[in-house]
This record gives C-alpha cells, sequence and structure tokens, in this order.
C-alpha cells in the first residue's frame, strides 16, 4: 500500500485553504479614482466646499461612486475619493478638476480598494502592482550633502566659541568655508580644542601659522554623517508619503546618498512634486533680545506681529523622538515633546539661561513653482512660525509647546513633529511617468503570456503522462494560487519582471514532476509492483529535486540583495514559487495519488 502520514494530508489542507483565502483578493482589484486633498496644514475640506465637489463631480458623469476619508462632521473631510469606472474616465476627471476647482486642493490619481470587508479584517488584500503594472511616477532623490555639512559645521562652530567663551580664549576670526572651519584666536587654544574634539570623533583639525586653526570632518564622520541623512530622511519620507492617502508608494534607498520614490496611481509629475515638498523639516529658535542690533536675525510674520529670531538653530525636528497632543491644567491644547538624547542636551543648553524668553518652532517647507521662461520648475524654502511660546524653565528631553490655537492645530504640529522632520534637504536628480494605459497594457501582455505558457504545460503533460499528468496540472494550479497569497502576505510588489518569474515557476514545478514520474517509470522496468514503484519514485527523486530547487533558491537571493527594481521584483516571485512549487510537487501530488491509489491492493496498470 501506499504510505502517507494523515499529518502531511491536514497540513496540505490547512496551506491550502489559506492560500485560497489570502489569494481572493486579488479578485477584486481597485477602482480608478481621484483623490482630492487640501493643500494646508489644517488640512480639512470644509462641509459646504465638499457638498459644491460633490454637485460639480455629479454634473460631469464621470465618477461612479464617492466617499470620504477620516470624516469629521464638525470641520469637514480630510480627502474625497471619486471612483470611475476605467482609466480614461479618471484622467478626463482629473483634468476637469484641475481647471474646476482652487490651486490650493491637491488633486492625484489613486486606487480605490474593492476587497470585501470580511477579507480586509484579517488582513487579506490585494497584490501590490509596481508602476509598470499600474502606472504612476517615480523620482530619484538626493540628499544635498554640501548643505548638510554647512548646517552641521554651523552648529559645532557655535559650539566651540561657546565653550572658547567659557576658557575665557578671544577670537578674532570665524567662517565656513569650503566644507572647512576656519578659526582663529588671539591665543594658543591646542588644548582646549583637543578637548573639544574628544567628544566630536567625527572631527579632526590642523593647525596654521599665527593660532590658526582648520577644522573638517574625517572621512568616516562624512560617512557616518550621510548614512545617518539619508535613513533619517527615508523613514520620513515613507511616514509623510503614506499620510498623503497615495495607495501603495514604494520607498526605497538606493546607493550611497539617494532614495527612490514610486508613487502608483498619480501621473502628474508637477503634482507629484508637490506631495513630495510636503515632507517638511522644523527648527527651534530663540526670539532675539528687543535691543540686539547683531545680523544674525531673522524676521517672520506671527499673528500679525513682526517677530525677531535668531538664525541659530537649537535643535531641528529629526531630534524628536516622540511628540503627542495633550491638554494643561486649564483645558488648552498642547504638544509634549520628547527628545533623544543629543536633542535633550542641546536644547537644556539653550534654555537654562532664557527662562521668560520666548521660543519660536519653524515649520520649513520645501516648495516647487514653474519657471516663467521654461516648463522647468524651481525649488524653494517657505519658512513661517507655527508656535511662540514662553519658557517657563530650562527643557531637556521632555517638555511642552503651549499657546496653539486650537486642539487641531495641537495634532497637525504633533504629526508633523513625529514624521515631518528631514535630517537634510533633498533634491530631485530624476524622474519619470508611466501611462496607467501602458500599465494596464503590460498586465495584459504578462497575463496572456502566463495563460499561453500554462496551456501548453497543461496539455503536455495529459498528453504524456496520462492520469498522473492531470494531477501535476492540479498541483501547477494550486502553485500560482500559493504564489498569489504569499505575494499578498509579504506586501511585495509585482512587476513586469515578476511575471515572468511566475511564468518561469510554472516550468520549474512541472519540471520537479517530470523527474518524479520518469523515476516511477524507471522503477515499473525494473518490473517492480505499481504500488512499490510509486512510493519508490517520490523517495529516490526527492533528494534530486531539493538539490536542485536549493541552489536555484540561492541564486535568486543573491539576485535580490545585489539587484534593485526590476531585478529585486524577478527574485521575489522565483524565491517564493520556488518554495511554493517544492511544496506542491513533492507533497500536493503524492497526496492526491495516495487519495487516488490508498484502497486499492493489486494494479497491474499505471496509467503513466
Amino acid at each position: 500500500m501506499l504510505r502517507f502520514q494523515p499529518w502531511k494530508i491536514i497540513t496540505i489542507l490547512v496551506v491550502i485553504t489559506i492560500g485560497i483565502i489570502y489569494a481572493l483578493p486579488n479578485f477584486y482589484p481597485p477602482s480608478p479614482a481621484v483623490q482630492i486633498s487640501i493643500d494646508s496644514i489644517e488640512g480639512k475640506i470644509p462641509n459646504r466646499v465638499v457638498e459644491k465637489i460633490y454637485r460639480q463631480v455629479e454634473d460631469t458623469g464621470l465618477a461612479s461612486t464617492s466617499f470620504g476619508w477620516l470624516t469629521n462632521n464638525e470641520e469637514g473631510l480630510d480627502s474625497i475619493v471619486f471612483r470611475t469606472d476605467n482609466y480614461q474616465d479618471q484622467l478626463r476627471l482629473k483634468e476637469f478638476l484641475d481647471r474646476t476647482l482652487e490651486p490650493e486642493f491637491i488633486i492625484a490619481l489613486n486606487l480605490a480598494p474593492n476587497t470585501p470587508q470580511w477579507l480586509s479584517d484579517i488582513g487579506a488584500l490585494p497584490m501590490k502592482l509596481g508602476l509598470d503594472l499600474r502606472g504612476g511616477v517615480h523620482f530619484l532623490m538626493e540628499v544635498d550633502s554640501d548643505l548638510l555639512i554647512s548646517t552641521r559645521l554651523e552648529s559645532y562652530l557655535a559650539d566651540i566659541k561657546r565653550k572658547f567663551r567659557e576658557e575665557r580664549i578671544s577670537i578674532s576670526r570665524s567662517e565656513i568655508i569650503d566644507k572647512k572651519i576656519f578659526l582663529t584666536t588671539r591665543t594658543d587654544a591646542t588644548e582646549e580644542l583637543k578637548d573639544y574634539l574628544k567628544r566630536n570623533i567625527d572631527l579632526e583639525y590642523s593647525k596654521n601659522e599665527n593660532n590658526q586653526f582648520v577644522i573638517e570632518y574625517n572621512e568616516q564622520g562624512l560617512n557616518d554623517l550621510i548614512d545617518y541623512a539619508v535613513s533619517q530622511n527615508l523613514e520620513t519620507l515613507r511616514n509623510r508619503v503614506n499620510e498623503l492617502g497615495i495607495s501603495e508608494p514604494v520607498v526605497i534607498r538606493q546607493g550611497k546618498n539617494r532614495i527612490s520614490v514610486q508613487l502608483p496611481g498619480v501621473q502628474d509629475t508637477a503634482e507629484a512634486k508637490k506631495i513630495i515638498g510636503k515632507t517638511a523639516n522644523l527648527e527651534f529658535r530663540l526670539e532675539a533680545e528687543s535691543n540686539s542690533l547683531s545680523s544674525r536675525i531673522d524676521q517672520f510674520d506671527f499673528s500679525g506681529q513682526r517677530v525677531r529670531l535668531l538664525k541659530q538653530v537649537i535643535i531641528t525636528g529629526d531630534k524628536v523622538a516622540d511628540a503627542s497632543i495633550g491638554y494643561d491644567e486649564n483645558g488648552f491644547p498642547q504638544v509634549n515633546i520628547s527628545l533623544d538624547g543629543e536633542g535633550g542636551t542641546k536644547m537644556h543648553r539653550s534654555t537654562r539661561n532664557n527662562v521668560g524668553r520666548k521660543m519660536a518652532v519653524i515649520f520649513v517647507e520645501r516648495k516647487i513653482k514653474s519657471s516663467n521662461n521654461s516648463n522647468e520648475v524651481e525649488s524653494f524654502f517657505d519658512k513661517r512660525i507655527i508656535s511662540l511660546a514662553t519658557i517657563q524653565s530650562a527643557l531637556a528631553n521632555q517638555f511642552r509647546i503651549t499657546g496653539l490655537e486650537s486642539p487641531n492645530a495641537a495634532s497637525e504640529l504633533a504629526l508633523l513633529l513625529r514624521a515631518g522632520a528631514l535630517a537634510a534637504p533633498m533634491n530631485f536628480v530624476e524622474e519619470g511617468t508611466v501611462g496607467p494605459s501602458l500599465g494596464a497594457d503590460n498586465i495584459r501582455v504578462g497575463v496572456q503570456s502566463l495563460i499561453l505558457g500554462l496551456s501548453l504545460v497543461l496539455i503536455f503533460m495529459i498528453f504524456y503522462y496520462k492520469v498522473f499528468g492531470l494531477i501535476a496540472n492540479v498541483a501547477v494550479a494550486l502553485n500560482i494560487i500559493l504564489i498569489s497569497a504569499i505575494m499578498s502576505i509579504l506586501s511585495a510588489t509585482l512587476t513586469l519582471p515578476g511575471i515572468a518569474g511566475i511564468v518561469l515557476t510554472i516550468g520549474m514545478a512541472v519540471d520537479a514532476n517530470v523527474l518524479i514520474f520518469s523515476r516511477i517509470k524507471e522503477e515499473l522496468k525494473n518490473r517492480l509492483k505499481p504500488l512499490d514503484a510509486i512510493n519508490a519514485g517520490y523517495d529516490r527523486a526527492y533528494i534530486t529535486i531539493v538539490d536542485a530547487n536549493l541552489t536555484t533558491l540561492i541564486v535568486a537571493l543573491i539576485l535580490y540583495t545585489i539587484g534593485t527594481g526590476p531585478v529585486q521584483g524577478f527574485a521575489i516571485t522565483l524565491s517564493v514559487g520556488i518554495l511554493t512549487s517544492m511544496f506542491t510537487a513533492i507533497l500536493v501530488t503524492r497526496s492526491l495519488v495516495w487519495l487516488i491509489y490508498r484502497n486499492k491492493k493489486n494494479i497491474d496498470t499505471l496509467w503513466i
């Protein structure tokens, strides 16, 4: 009799059931949609404006359904999403809204989910589609390392000046030129500078004649600074893009100092740049004294008043570890701030001697504007005060910001502090667009190739291996279902090369079955009984299948590790396909053979 343990049957049934459930959402693809949000810190679309937009869109007949996101009955909606029947209507609706609505509205192409609620509740969602399948925009952004270094050197120079004042060392010259600090003292300050640099190992110095010091980053310190800035910006960009309601964005690091941002469903590069430009930084600065005539002062308008602030920045938003909304003893909104260790030290040092003085929180936003003489766009920094409060006591790692206008303003500020800080400015170095129609064509061609390859394989297997070929075909179908389920569970992105990986996996899955069935045929030629030949065929082909698939899996993992973009998409589906094909070829087909022949003790001929 055939040998097959009951626990294996249970395992197979459980795996296939889970696979079918998590593959189901792929039969409910999202609908093309247009999303409307407002370009302001408040971020709410008033209810009266919502009703007006609804009426205007209804008159066009381009939208099938609509719904709002994060509804607030008193203040309005965060976003409005209109579904359309096809991508052509989606583009026409966006063009209509661009002409009709005011410039402060952000209108973006999006996708509205159609997954049944019970599947969403258990985390079953459709596979993500890459830009080549869905369409969208791609940006390659680079950290502005020159500005980053200059900003950090300014901070170091301020610290050195403070230390030298405490040591009563007079400075005759101090400036930053070409990523270096040039510092000249009236007396020899070598020992004091050495003591400072012991705590700042990223810096090194050289000494010229007449007590002139040149301070700059060493190679390791420079690499660490850029790596920190890119890592911080990567997390910030992910948070900010996710908050803007873009469906399934991809934000990944690329190279030493670059970040790749993919926004599926968005087609307008100018609008997409506005979205990326919403990624902001924050600065904490002290108010200048009323009698100060220093040139190191900036002036801002805040609540109808002219406010003078020191140019020197205490800390930036990247030092904020956490921020949450709260209320003071009088019931007024406030923001509770937690800084990291370095930020807490700098904040305490700056505020301990400035109790009673005001401190401002400045929102620094990089914006995009079109050039008057060309189609090119230019970036600039827009700085404005969003909070100005009096320092009640020396601040450290934890403090609070008060004097906010409303709970909504406090919530917005907490959100910006948590996720809106860039460690360094970034520049756009590359951009590209894939249209939705081209993405739909790619999907159609990819699916056609998959169906054609699968059909040829199924026909060949039935023709050559009879009943066993039919069993192999069932295993191949289950293999595709399991690949879809695992890709959905892992939230992996399916690309056109990924479809090629699935097609290759089908061939590899059949190859494993061919090894088993060919081995069974050999055992039958050696005059083994049919049931013994089946057992021997599976047992002896097992090692060969594992060795062949394991080497391919290693290559796929190497491709994923060293590759980018399309190569990684191919490697993901190939890796998943190898694992599922081994499961279906070794366990599933054997269980089906066992179900067919388990009660038959005497078999003269196998249809193979």
